[in-house]
């Protein structure tokens, strides 16, 4: 019963999981053409050699540095939300968001060898590709459901459903 209750929570947890994996997965290449572009490749450089003198531990100190910066622009993000500024709102949280992977994509590209020295920052990393490949493994079967139902091969539930929103669109075209 209780896990009949969970399983749309953990179906949930499983596609924003994925979502920030994605961003990850986009975003990192998009970060390396933008330091490529820009003289950030200097300052990968520089940074590199910085994190090869440093222990693990400051390490993981220069990898959680770049999220300080950024909080601050997701609370106003969340101001202009209570104040119902609904785009400016939307497209802050979702700068912030975007530029918070970005960064920590670039900053982890940077530091993850020293990171990984560590054994628990390596479990907890081993942790979360498990977990990458569970929340894909939960999904899969749904997102397979939604691309046959966006198909429409004229099978099953999927055309009927297609049969109805044409007959809605119709329905919708003729009253103007």
């Amino acid at each position: 019963m209780l896990r009949r209750v969970l399983q749309p929570v953990w179906v949930l947890l499983a596609i924003v999981f994925l979502i920030e994996a994605w961003l990850w997965d986009h975003l990192e290449p998009i970060v390396a053409k933008v330091v490529a572009a820009i003289p950030l490749a200097r300052f990968k450089q520089w940074l590199t050699e910085r994190v090869d003198a440093l222990s693990p531990a400051m390490t993981l100190i220069v990898f959680a540095v770049p999220i300080v910066p950024l909080f601050p622009l997701k609370l106003v993000g969340l101001w202009l939300l209570t104040h119902e500024y609904w785009t400016s709102a939307v497209f802050t949280i979702v700068f912030a968001k975007m530029l918070g992977v970005g960064v920590t994509a670039f900053v982890f590209d940077v530091t993850r060898d020293k990171l990984l020295e560590m054994h628990w920052f390596e479990r907890i990393y081993a942790l979360v590709l498990k977990l990458r490949a569970k929340a894909a493994e939960l999904v899969d079967p749904i997102k397979r459901r939604i691309r046959e139902l966006i198909a429409g091969n004229g099978e099953g539930w999927s055309s009927r459903t297609l049969r109805l929103i044409q007959r809605f669109r119709k329905s919708v075209h003729q009253a103007r």
